[in-house]
């Protein structure tokens, strides 16, 4: 039996279940470790079980967070510990599998959403929808956002959770509002919302926010949102944010600015081209971490950032680490540099380890250790080896870390090379800065 009951939440978790329970179709913009699942979990259990005003409940999230987090905390709580739960994810066989079994919550991840929906069509019988990190239903041109327009009418409560609303700024938010109100209060297309707020450029690619907008669309969608932030109501250990900084020069620099002012770099193996400013915007970042993509090869440029790592690790003998890579040629570099790494996998014995202490360099991708992993334990070092330009991937990975259940203060290390990565730290900021204005507003 669970040693934790409704008893033990918190103040801050009772009043998201009872805004949950109020509002019906709400989005709950709460930190990570704030307890947003159990909260959302408690909800359901008494909308189901009290006031028997839903019959099934589906929650759509990441792949690893349905297969690893919401049963496994329902389970942790006396008072939801008899919810039953189905899991959709994987193929369209255990999808149809799942849907056989009779439970209270259906899992199934934001990939196969889509499917599910073209499946049941009229069918449609989930009166409850949650969706975990709703910010990756921030585009309306995807088949996931579009699929779920055409059950809304179908469903009684619909709650959003996340912690980065709008992690590339305020049009993130227009398609996940929809998905509350259908349109009502940041109006029923994406164009009439951008036309409203915002000034584009001259090509219509690039959009700020007007003067007073930002306040405007706070007005707008306030009654239906839930903001809280972890250091609001968290005591957690100091964050110290760290830029190792390795100027390009001599030889490398020549390439480096070739490569960005010609598009074009001849090397060893052949000659590098980038097509478009995005394609460019990659090479640089590849050039910068020591290996660059030539079609189908790698080719070795340098090793500053294994060594700047290797600098960080002799320092510091004793610690754990928990690295971050992007491109897959960064994740070979660390594993013949570093042998007794071990990569972060889907076998749950690897965060199990971790948590133990027994793992000195953990290496994960952002996209695969960003949601629902419990690593506090285990370390309180992070170190960016490669950068993500996604806000979400970048607060989410650093939060594995800098959660409830720290004891030591999280020293967050970014090994940056070259100009580029400079001005990639330099966006994340700005992001981060118009994302607390939002939440700050909300609160």
């Amino acid at each position: 039996m669970s040693q934790l009951n409704e008893n033990n939440l918190h103040k801050y978790q009772k009043r998201a279940v009872d805004f949950i329970i109020d509002k019906k179709r709400a989005a709950l913009f709460i930190d990570m470790g704030l307890g947003k699942t159990i909260s959302t979990l408690t909800a359901i259990e008494k909308i189901k079980y009290d006031l028997f005003d839903v019959d099934k409940v589906l929650i759509i999230a990441p792949l690893r967070v349905c297969n690893t987090v919401w049963e496994q905390e329902a389970k942790k709580w006396k008072h939801t510990s008899h919810l039953t739960f189905s899991n959709l994810s994987g193929g369209r066989k255990n999808m149809l599998k799942g849907l056989m079994k009779k439970a209270d919550i259906y899992l199934i991840n934001r990939e196969n959403a889509p499917a599910l929906v073209n499946h049941l069509g009229t069918k449609w019988d989930f009166d409850m929808v949650v969706i975990d990190e709703s910010s990756s239903f921030k585009s309306h041109a995807t088949k996931r956002f579009r699929a779920m327009k055409r059950i809304l009418h179908k469903t009684h409560y619909m709650v959003l959770l996340t912690g980065t609303p709008n992690p590339n700024g305020y049009l993130d938010l227009w398609s996940q509002f929809y998905l509350i109100d259908g349109g009502e209060r940041l109006f029923n297309t994406i164009s009439k919302y951008r036309s409203r707020y915002f000034d584009s450029d001259y090509m219509g690619y690039n959009y700020t926010l007007r003067h007073g907008a930002m306040k405007q669309i706070h007005d707008k969608i306030s009654d239906v949102v839930l903001s809280m932030s972890a250091k609001d109501y968290l005591t957690l250990p100091k964050v110290i944010n760290n830029v190792v900084y390795q100027p390009l020069s001599g030889k490398l620099l020549k390439y480096y600015e070739k490569l960005e002012k010609e598009m074009m770099l001849q090397l060893k193996e052949g000659t590098i081209t980038a097509m478009t400013a995005a394609t460019l915007t990659n090479k640089l970042l590849q050039f910068c971490s020591g290996n660059i993509y030539n079609e189908d090869k790698v080719e070795h440029i340098h090793t500053l950032k294994i060594d700047m790592l290797k600098d960080i690790l002799e320092d510091n003998p004793n610690e754990n680490f928990l690295i971050a890579y992007n491109y897959k040629h960064e994740l070979e570099q660390l594993q013949k540099h570093f042998k007794y790494a071990k990569k972060l996998d889907k076998d749950p014995k690897t965060v199990e380890e971790w948590n133990k202490g027994n793992i000195k360099l953990l290496l994960a991708h952002p996209a695969s250790a960003g949601h629902g992993l419990n690593l506090q334990y285990g370390g309180h070092n992070i170190v960016w080896y490669g950068f993500t330009w996604s806000l979400e991937l970048y607060q989410q990975f650093n939060a594995r870390l800098n959660r409830q259940g720290q004891t030591r203060p999280v020293t967050i290390t970014h090994l940056a090379v070259g100009e580029i990565e400079k001005r990639l730290m330099e966006t994340l900021t700005k992001k981060e800065i118009t994302q607390k204005e939002l939440l700050a507003a909300l609160a």
